[in-house]
């Protein structure tokens, strides 16, 4: 039986899906020279899924800048704080890196935000958004494309929580390293959809209007019973 998605996922239906879990390991670097081993060791893998947090704020006289920058292996996530760790080479080493394809969704900006700190030259990186609209997706938000893809929900309960706190707690670094980890499952899944074929894409307008059909049957059916 192929995998059905639609070309776009109804906020709606998010409600009853289980929520993500991360129970791999996660790595916090939180001075410079804690940079160097982890870069080396991410660069020998042979896909990375990326993301940065910004410190949330709520006036527009004050603006934060990039406050953490996490990449992704299948089996673990290092969390870069980088207002505490800096740009240092090893960083730039990462992100100018043209060997190990990284993935991250809306990439562009995150591109942006981590050149106001330092000025590199970006690497071999996929967007998930430049892409998953070869087969049919629309919907592009990282909720609503896992949500269609794997029928699983990520929250998103900590995006607005303080990224440069004195240490991040266990909600925030799941937060980081799902947001991270979960653009290497979806583009993994994008390939394999693409290599097979094994999906029906459905049509969001036409599903809404099945169910309110059926919501429109059901509640005649039971106007039905009550007036027996």
């Amino acid at each position: 039986m192929k995998k059905i998605i639609y070309n776009q996922f109804a906020k709606g239906w998010m409600a009853d899906l289980p929520k993500v879990t991360y129970d791999k390991r996660i790595f916090v670097v939180v001075a410079p020279q804690q940079t160097a081993q982890a870069v080396d060791y991410l660069l020998s893998m042979p896909l990375l899924g990326v993301d940065t947090e910004t410190r949330p704020s709520f006036t527009r006289k004050q603006q934060f800048k990039c406050s953490l920058l996490q990449v992704a292996t299948h089996h673990n996530c290092f969390l870069f704080r980088l207002h505490l760790t800096g740009m240092t080479p090893d960083i730039i080493r990462l992100l100018e890196d043209k060997t190990v394809p990284k993935v991250g969704l809306s990439w562009h900006d995150d591109i942006a935000s981590l050149k106001r700190l330092h000025d590199f030259e970006p690497g071999w990186f996929i967007d998930l958004q430049d892409h998953m609209k070869e087969i049919g997706v629309e919907d592009l938000s990282l909720q609503k494309l896992y949500a269609n893809l794997f029928g699983e929900r990520i929250s998103k309960s900590e995006r607005l929580s303080n990224w440069e706190r004195d240490i991040l707690t266990p909600k925030q670094m799941q937060y980081a390293a799902i947001d991270a980890w979960a653009c290497i499952q979806l583009y993994e899944e994008l390939l394999r959809l693409k290599e097979t074929g094994d999906y029906e894409l459905h049509s969001l307008a036409t599903e809404l209007e099945i169910e309110e059909d059926f919501r429109i049957y059901e509640e005649l059916a039971a106007q039905k019973e009550q007036g027996r």
